[in-house]
């Protein structure tokens, strides 16, 4: 099993504990993470583009010259697609980007994330992470003492109103709960901090 070191929010050492094998110990599949990526980024998108066919531009119900006698092409309405104000051919309608990835994928990915985070030694597990009222700066030093950046996701096993207004005037930093941690952030910040916790529910959950 492999062991991270246990520290108080001072930076200290106090011990050690001895994470999963199943979800930190096993060796990332870069594949399986990539396609969740994929899946969870093009499922953000929401596919709002829009255009007006010629049957939804407003007016050009008339015709607007005689059929014949012109010397013109013979016309319907002047709010087909070769007019200005006319209708858009193949016009862009909202659609959906969703990918679908299975259950299993999913679960993979996320400890592919967890163990990868572990082997490039940027996971630090802290005992508790409590504060009487939000304070940036106070949590500033607390990153110091961890020797963590900015750049840096808390995961917090419950709601807790003065950690999360403490990080988020932190640019960089992000704070989620154990319920809401998902690939992309995993991968995306430089140092993730578990609380004891945190990591107790999240081998709970992914046992």
């Amino acid at each position: 099993m492999p062991k991270v070191t246990l520290k108080n929010v001072a930076g200290e050492s106090i011990g050690e504990i001895e994470l999963s094998d199943a979800i930190f110990g096993i060796e990332p599949n870069v594949p399986v993470m990539h396609e969740v990526v994929r899946a969870q980024l093009a499922n953000r998108r929401h596919g709002t583009q829009s255009a007006l066919t010629r049957t939804e531009v407003r007016g050009g119900g008339r015709k607007i010259y005689r059929q014949k006698g012109t010397g013109r092409a013979r016309h319907a309405s002047n709010r087909a697609p070769i007019f200005v104000h006319g209708g858009v051919v193949f016009a862009p309608k909202p659609r959906l980007y969703k990918i679908h990835v299975n259950k299993k994928v999913r679960r993979l990915a996320m400890k592919s994330a967890l163990s990868a985070q572990v082997q490039d030694e940027c996971i630090v597990v802290v005992d508790d992470l409590k504060m009487d009222a939000p304070k940036t700066a106070e949590m500033k030093k607390v990153f110091a003492n961890l020797g963590v950046g900015d750049h840096t996701l808390v995961v917090l096993p419950d709601v807790d109103v003065n950690v999360s207004r403490s990080i988020r005037n932190i640019k960089g930093a992000k704070t989620l709960l154990v319920n809401t941690l998902n690939v992309v952030d995993i991968l995306k910040y430089d140092s993730l901090v578990l609380t004891r916790e945190a990591v107790e529910k999240i081998q709970e959950v992914y046992a």
